[in-house]
């Protein structure tokens, strides 16, 4: 579980990153690496940063528990 958390944790900095420079510079980084926002990759990454973003609320859970 603490190895999925850390994925989670690395994906979520990178959706982070891009929304930063989406934000700063108009530029979405995931679309120009993988070829367009609406490729299959860019797709999957940005599925994934949601996915991510919607398990990083199981650590508000854990973090009350501490």
């Amino acid at each position: 579980m603490k190895v999925l958390n850390s994925i989670v944790l690395a994906i979520i900095i990178i959706g982070a990153i891009n929304w930063g420079s989406i934000g700063l510079f108009n530029v979405d980084l995931v679309a120009t690496i993988f070829g367009g926002a609406t490729s299959m990759l860019s797709k999957i990454i940005y599925t994934l940063v949601g996915i991510s973003g919607l398990w990083a609320f199981s650590f508000f859970k854990k973090m009350d528990e501490e």
